[in-house]
């Protein structure tokens, strides 16, 4: 991570080093929070916020959904936005973190009393999974922990807490020498990366995971469908098995900070040839020029920064 000048923090821009919360804080013992990742891109006009609008109507609901009290509008939180990555000068784009958490007020479970803090935080950020991983591939492995399910928690809006579920699968996959984990819902069907959503193709046909299977409705995933069926290609929202991925001729992941990333195999299995297929690689090139504003139909995605 590379830091920027200022991060915006209740209602002002602050410097970098100043934006601390209290130890007390009721997100931090508790993860009674909800954020939202967003990618800003460098294009023509200047930097582009990608469907920003989307994102934080999500994080609007997401608060709503886990009851924390949120004073701000999508379309202010819009605003707010576009001043982080204008006052930091982010031209050649970057990675955008909003977040609405619970401070001080209540140290017990119930969050009644806790004041709610907003803060939106950009910085450069390069590949999540690494370029070489965009490129060539990346190895994956199912994790033995299962995704939270909607008895549970509320898979469908960002969460913290809920991503200690993720953090745990990640490590498992980390430490056992793979780049990323899959994972199984309790009904054994796959649901989504640590991350990601997931795709999955076999004879041309493209499938991924509904989300009433536990994956998060992604805003990236909603783009990928959008791509690849104005490119005449069937796309599939159905429950899949572990198997399906060994079967597969080509799988690939898809998030805001992971983009578009081929699995090139999955439990030391080798998916198609072992290498991104044509789909993975035709979703990659709209994806990558979409996002940077050369592809006109798309434009109303883009949010561009005024002034930077």
């Amino acid at each position: 991570m590379t830091p920027s000048r200022v991060i915006w923090l209740d209602g002002e821009l602050v410097p970098w080093e100043d934006a601390k919360v209290h130890v007390l804080s009721h997100a931090l013992h508790y993860g009674s929070g909800v954020f939202e990742g967003i990618r800003a891109y460098p294009t023509d006009r200047g930097p582009a916020i990608f469907r920003l609008q989307e994102h934080m109507d999500r994080l609007v609901r997401g608060c709503r959904a886990y009851g924390i009290p949120l004073e701000y509008s999508a379309d202010e939180l819009v605003e707010i936005a576009e001043s982080v990555v204008r006052e930091n000068d982010l031209r050649d784009g970057c990675y955008i973190r909003p977040l609405v958490f619970l401070g001080l007020g209540s140290i017990g479970l119930n969050p009644a009393g806790a004041a709610t803090h907003v803060m939106v935080a950009a910085w450069e950020w390069g590949a999540y999974l690494g370029e070489e991983g965009v490129e060539h591939g990346i190895r994956g492995r199912f994790s033995s922990w299962r995704r939270i399910n909607h008895a549970s928690l509320i898979p469908s809006a960002k969460g913290t807490g809920g991503y200690l579920n993720s953090i745990l699968a990640k490590a498992e996959a980390v430490a056992a020498g793979y780049e990323e984990a899959l994972m199984l819902n309790s009904e054994g069907f796959l649901a989504e990366g640590s991350g990601e959503n997931v795709f999955v193709i076999n004879d041309g046909v493209v499938t991924t995971p509904p989300v009433s299977d536990g994956c998060l409705n992604g805003i990236t995933r909603d783009s990928a469908i959008t791509l690849l069926r104005s490119e005449g290609v069937e796309v599939r929202e159905s429950s899949l098995t572990r198997a399906a991925l060994y079967y597969a001729d080509e799988v690939f992941l898809v998030g805001t900070a992971a983009e578009v990333t081929p699995l090139r195999e999955i439990d030391d299995r080798p998916i198609g040839d072992g290498k991104p297929g044509p789909i993975t690689k035709m979703v990659q090139k709209d994806y990558g020029d979409l996002v940077r504003g050369r592809i006109p139909e798309y434009d109303h995605w883009l949010t561009y920064v005024e002034g930077n």
